[in-house]
């Protein structure tokens, strides 16, 4: 049996190019084996060795293949779709593109895609449809559909059946091929498919177009081996990987070097990092503490897992300095029976014990997370376990969230038993509690003076700036436009339930910062 006949006993998706151009090599095509997501096979990860590659460059013959060309990138999702855009637009610069802030300017497109929730995805299929009649106009034009959305079978079927004037599918492991994919999409009359199976390798030195100069992202691993059951992380993003420490703390040097006043550690479960080290014993508390040494003035991480939330991380994080004291902590559901069936791996008393060590080390903590509710066979007794958790916490906000089922979970064959109806009516309750609590959080900042780090304009005022705390707290002040990217202290005069209204105070008046 050929390569091409395997693929196809395997249902993969087919390459019609390979029939019509059997002259080219598509040997790094066929590395594009799509299968659909299974719980099973997943699991049977650590045979395949992580390949750690030093010394990205893009291949001298796709040099300038952007030149006089453009680009624009919309991305969809978390963080990490955030901070992969930011790679690819590197990559557009080095092959000599030029960035467009519309799709009306530009000559490639690109949708970077988020496969969390049904909703993410509804999006960018309402996305397709509005690029269609731009494609019919322009058919030069290219369009491209990456990120999550792209490693799950069915979403390719989709396009495949109804988005034909897609020019490119790539996934999350790939992006370093964006060069080849490009260039193929140039040379090729077919749709470029290039979805790789494997658990994903590590690519350091990728170039990146970070979004301003006050706050970076910085990838510190990859993938996910949690396989909570309503989750598609771990089938998208692959195993979790971790970058090595010295790259790491060589990135976040550079970044304090050119100004950068905070960084974000990233990954999708930011605390299991050093967890598949073979040869060191490092973890994200040894990391913390190495870049808590780095003459930066922030430094926070997301997202991360209670269950890898372990004493070293809480003894490094209790020292603070540039470590700030604002930790995101999903917690899903307040339920222990929900939890197990969501395979979250920890208990409700497990959960609670957690933060009680978190406060005892750092009394001065603030707490956020996320919750679902609506999970299938959750009785009002369950979600009422998650409120009074909520409440025993003392979280200051969540993001909060109706169960929708992921195609390819274990979630997704369980039956979904709690109706709209219900789920609807326990997120407005939630909701509820979650505003009431985080008001009560924000007045307690009034007439307090806070370190704030100005970003820019208010979004609703240009007359207002607008910046952050430690605890991630939204402050609007009046100020020059001259301390944008500088730390100032901010006196609260007026406490609302998502930002703060305060004075600037001058740099040689004696205050208590909070």
């Amino acid at each position: 049996m050929n390569e091409k006949q395997r693929l196809e006993s395997q249902q993969t998706i087919k390459a019609d190019t390979v029939a019509s151009k059997p002259e080219k090599d598509y040997s790094k095509y066929f590395q594009s084996v799509y299968t659909p997501p299974s719980l099973k096979d997943a699991k049977k990860r650590g045979k395949e060795e992580v390949e750690y590659h030093k010394d990205f460059e893009i291949p001298e013959q796709f040099q300038g293949l952007g030149k006089g060309r453009k680009y624009y990138i919309r991305t969809y999702g978390c963080q990490m779709n955030e901070h992969d855009t930011e790679v690819m637009a590197g990559i557009f610069m080095e092959l000599g593109y030029e960035a467009v802030d519309s799709v009306d300017e530009a000559d490639v497109v690109l949708l970077n895609t988020c496969a969390i929730r049904e909703n993410a995805e509804n999006k960018v299929f309402g996305e397709l449809g509005h690029l269609k009649p731009l494609k019919l106009e322009r058919p030069d034009l290219l369009i491209g559909v990456c990120g999550c959305m792209s490693q799950e079978e069915s979403v390719v079927n989709r396009i495949l059946e109804k988005h034909q004037f897609v020019d490119m599918i790539f996934g999350t492991h790939n992006i370093h091929r964006l060069p080849q994919i490009l260039n193929e999409a140039y040379m090729s009359k077919e749709m470029v498919v290039e979805v790789w199976s494997k658990e994903g390798d590590v690519i350091e030195n990728l170039p990146k177009v970070r979004r301003g100069n006050i706050k970076a992202w910085v990838n510190i691993m990859y993938g996910c081996d949690k396989f909570c059951t309503y989750c598609i992380v771990p089938y998208t993003r692959g195993k979790e990987r971790s970058r090595r420490p010295e790259d790491i703390v060589q990135e976040v040097r550079q970044l304090a070097a050119h100004g950068y006043k905070e960084v974000t550690l990233l990954g999708q479960n930011v605390n299991a990092y050093g967890k598949d080290f073979e040869d060191i014993d490092f973890t994200l508390g040894d990391l913390m503490e190495e870049l808590s040494k780095i003459d930066i003035p922030r430094i926070r991480f997301t997202t991360s897992h209670p269950r890898d939330f372990d004493d070293r991380l809480i003894e490094v994080l209790a020292k603070q300095g540039n470590l700030v004291d604002h930790i995101h902590l999903p917690v899903q559901s307040g339920s222990s029976d929900i939890l197990k069936i969501m395979a979250r791996k920890y208990s409700r008393e497990h959960y609670l014990e957690l933060v009680r060590k978190i406060k005892a080390a750092i009394p001065n903590v603030t707490l956020t997370t996320d919750i679902i509710v609506g999970f299938p066979n959750e009785t009002d007794e369950q979600f009422e376990e998650t409120m009074t958790l909520y409440k025993e916490v003392g979280f200051e906000t969540a993001y909060t969230f109706i169960y929708s089922p992921r195609e390819g979970t274990p979630a997704a064959r369980m039956k979904d038993n709690v109706s709209m109806e219900v789920k609807k009516a326990r997120l407005q309750r939630l909701n509820d509690l979650v505003n009431e609590m985080a008001r009560e959080a924000m007045e307690k900042y009034e007439g307090q003076v806070v370190e704030v780090l100005v970003e820019g304009e208010s979004k609703n005022n240009p007359d207002v700036l607008a910046g952050y705390t430690r605890k991630n707290k939204l402050v609007n002040f009046k100020g020059p436009k001259s301390i944008i990217g500088q730390l100032v202290n901010v006196k609260i005069i007026n406490a609302k339930t998502w930002s703060l209204d305060g004075e600037m105070i001058e740099i040689d008046e004696q205050v208590e910062v909070v």
